[in-house]
Parts: structure tokens; C-alpha cells; sequence
């Protein structure tokens, strides 16, 4: 690590993280996300392409939470709102 990165953690209080614990982590996420646990029987992949991965799994739920919303809006929309349909989706959100 250089000495000026090492200066930055430091200077943040960031406490150093071991090569084993990060890949202790990584192997946490491979077991974690289904699409690189279905690739794992491959071969093991580099921490770069898991995080990678990961990142891209994540934005994929925000995606489907994105999607789920505006259906679920669009569903409160389409209801009265007295209805028994409309109070029941509301109480799932209590």
C-alpha cells in the first residue's frame, strides 16, 4: 500500500483490514448472491468480478423495489379508498 494511501486511512480512522478478511468477505458474498453461487461450481472468481457482481445484484433489487412501488401505486390508485382491498394493503404497510 503506499504510504500516502496509508496516511489517508489513517487519517480517517480506518482501521486496516487483513488480505484474509478480505477474502473471508468475499467468500461471505459469493455464498450470499444467487447468481455468483450458481457460477460458483465454475470456478472461484477474482474479489474484483464478485464485487462487481454484487454491486450489479444490488441495483437489480432497486430495480424490482422500484418496480414493486410503482405497481403497488398504481394498484392504491386504482382502488376506493374505503375499500376493504385498499385497507387491507395499507395495513401491510404497519
Amino acid at each position: 500500500m503506499s504510504s500516502r494511501r496509508s496516511r489517508s486511512r489513517q487519517s480517517v480512522g480506518i482501521s486496516s483490514i487483513s488480505d484474509d478478511q478480505i477474502a473471508d468477505l468475499v467468500h461471505k458474498l459469493q455464498q450470499l448472491i444467487p447468481e455468483i453461487r450458481s457460477a460458483r461450481r465454475n470456478s472461484d472468481k477474482s474479489a474484483n468480478r464478485v464485487l462487481q457482481e454484487t454491486c450489479n445484484y444490488i441495483r437489480s433489487l432497486h430495480r424490482e423495489v422500484d418496480d414493486l412501488s410503482d405497481r403497488l401505486a398504481e394498484l392504491l390508485a386504482s382502488t376506493d379508498s374505503d375499500s376493504a382491498q385498499a385497507a387491507i394493503i395499507r395495513s401491510l404497510f404497519m
